[in-house]
């Protein structure tokens, strides 16, 4: 990673909720209410419990520009590198490094998301299929963990210390559905979708590939395909559309990090990732879904991924291929 130390170089990040203790120190305090004695916690504990705790990266990295978190569920880390993507458009930093984290994989967090009914059956003989987006047989997510750091850079600035540079972030759209906590909104989505192509001067034809969000919820993945419907018209039905969770899991604050990762990749080597496990595609959904194995040798000219969060609030992000 380079050196970014100078004061217009900034870290922000993004996380779904409150990033939980370790499970010794979950246990601790649940023996400590119950009065069963427990070791104190660490003084390191609410560090990390804090939203804020990923932005200790500035410390470790000397960054000295300004630090923010964005805490925004499952579209925080997608919301972070919008936000960066404008902080540096508008001349405000030339590099930012936008972090996406999350760690849910605890008793408190899946008893939490299952009080929901969104958490997915395991699937009997083979466990690793239990997260099966857009097909008929899904029956929710499975929770992840996992990071994903990305340097965005005023583009002089990069190719002057020769930087390599995978694809060009050029539109980001975000709205708030404002209305239902859980279920989504198709007319929110497309609105969000239409601000990210608008912002990149993109034509819906012009995109090779799209990241869904893509849960493998029963109403969010179809709401998504009627929306894309929507915003890429005749074209819809030839767009690749697939939903890398079905690899990865849910990992709910870093999942939009995570997924610009895998679609920058895809830009920019031309190979597109499959949504694995999709086996009886669902026929409300009606898109090409790159159903089970990867496809390689694409030329695109542009990509965009989508986060769609709990709550409501929705980000999609257009790259476009690095013409430099």
């Amino acid at each position: 990673m380079p050196n970014l130390s100078t004061p217009r170089r900034v870290v922000v990040t993004g996380m779904g909720m409150l990033t939980p203790l370790g499970l010794n120190r979950e246990a601790s305090f649940a023996r400590a209410l119950s009065g069963a004695g427990a070791v104190a916690p660490a003084p390191e504990s609410i560090r990390q419990w804090l939203p804020r705790a990923l932005a200790a990266f500035d410390i470790r990295r000397q960054l000295r520009g300004p630090t923010n978190t964005y805490s925004v569920a499952c579209a925080s880390s997608a919301m972070a590198i919008g936000e960066a993507f404008r902080n540096i458009r508008h001349g405000y930093s030339d590099a930012i490094v936008a972090v996406g984290c999350e760690a849910m994989i605890n008793p408190g967090s899946f008893i939490a998301w299952n009080a929901l009914r969104v958490l997915a059956r395991p699937v009997s003989g083979d466990v690793a299929a239990s997260c099966r987006p857009f097909d008929r047989d899904r029956s929710g997510f499975v929770l992840g963990e996992g990071a994903a750091a990305l340097v965005l850079e005023e583009a002089d600035a990069a190719q002057r210390r020769g930087a390599r540079i995978y694809a060009e972030l050029c539109g980001y759209g975000s709205t708030s559905d404002a209305s239902h906590i859980t279920l989504p909104s198709r007319e929110g989505q497309v609105t969000c979708m239409r601000m990210a192509l608008d912002e990149a001067q993109t034509a819906p034809a012009e995109v090779g590939y799209l990241n869904a969000h893509g849960t493998a919820t029963e109403t969010g993945d179809v709401v998504e395909a009627e929306a894309i419907q929507a915003v890429f018209g005749d074209g819809a039905p030839s767009l690749p559309v697939s939903s890398t969770k079905s690899l990865h899991g849910h990992m709910i604050g870093a999942g939009g990090a995570v997924e610009l990762a895998f679609t920058l990749l895809a830009l920019h080597s031309g190979s597109i990732p499959p949504t694995a496990y999709l086996d009886n595609p669902d026929p409300r959904c009606g898109l090409d879904h790159v159903a089970r194995t990867a496809r390689h040798g694409r030329r695109m000219v542009a990509a965009m991924s989508n986060s769609f969060a709990f709550g409501g609030t929705n980000v999609s992000l257009v790259v476009r291929a690095w013409e430099g």
